[in-house]
């Protein structure tokens, strides 16, 4: 990494301790670079923590046009940021929290290097459980109509957590599985599996390619977001979300 890149790395660090508001960054100038500063902020934020896996976004139409991006993103998980359904959250600790409705995905082992590019068929057959889940996202009061793709995956493309519910054998067709968002009881909007690209396996191909192009690679028990398919919320009070995923399960988070 080019010591500009690394500079820009602890510029980040910088301003979520400080409280910045989001704002683009000059010097990244390509995709590759900006994973280049998302991996250089995780090295030094992660500290004595571990990755718990990945968080794939913007895998939904309505996502890539609220955020005017036309490609997934990807960004780390950290263990100590992986809530159990119940959880209740302190609006304070981020700059604008959002929650994203979402299925994650368990790895039931190793999916080792290979020459040709996995396909979503054979990452399906490498996880072991599903879950409904909800992700935390901090967009440090973005302004949306300026958002620049580079910052945004710079700065760990947002993760600030997630909420899973119970883990549960992978369905026979997870693309026809619906999801239904509720806020204080009422619900909010529905989403479908094959929201996430068609089917949540095709984001999970995606990360899969995306990490062996970088020499890494999905291992056993890693977790991994594949991407909302119900619009991000931003609560402004006290809230109650409920995320149902027929056959899953439901997950519920609350805060003030």
């Amino acid at each position: 990494m080019s010591e500009q890149l690394s500079v820009i790395a602890e510029r980040l660090v910088a301003e979520h301790r400080d409280g910045v508001k989001f704002h683009k960054l000059d010097g990244i100038s390509s995709l590759s670079d900006a994973y280049r500063v998302q991996d250089a902020y995780v090295a030094a934020t992660v500290g004595d923590d571990t990755r718990a896996g990945y968080k794939i976004g913007l895998t939904s139409k309505r996502m890539q046009q609220m955020c005017g991006i036309d490609q997934p993103i990807c960004g780390t998980i950290f263990s100590n940021r992986v809530f159990k359904s119940g959880a209740r959250l302190s609006m304070t600790d981020y700059g604008r929290l959002g929650l994203e409705f979402e299925i994650c995905v368990r790895m039931g082992r190793d999916l080792d290097p290979r020459d040709e590019p996995f396909t979503p068929e054979q990452v399906g057959g490498a996880i072991d459980a599903v879950a409904a889940a909800i992700e935390l996202v901090d967009d440090r009061q973005a302004d949306y109509s300026m958002l620049d793709i580079n910052t945004l995956v710079a700065d760990n493309s947002w993760n600030a957590g997630v909420v899973i519910g119970e883990f549960t054998p992978p369905p026979a067709r997870l693309n026809t599985l619906e999801g239904i968002a509720y806020q204080d009881g009422a619900e909010l909007a529905r989403g479908y599996g094959a929201d996430a690209l068609g089917h949540p396996f095709v984001p999970l191909a995606w990360l899969a390619n995306h990490l062996a192009a970088n020499g890494r690679q999905l291992r056993k028990n890693d977790i991994v977001m594949t991407g909302s398919i119900v619009t991000t919320r931003f609560p402004t009070g006290p809230f109650t979300y409920r995320f149902d995923v027929a056959g899953l399960g439901s997950v519920e988070v609350s805060g003030s």
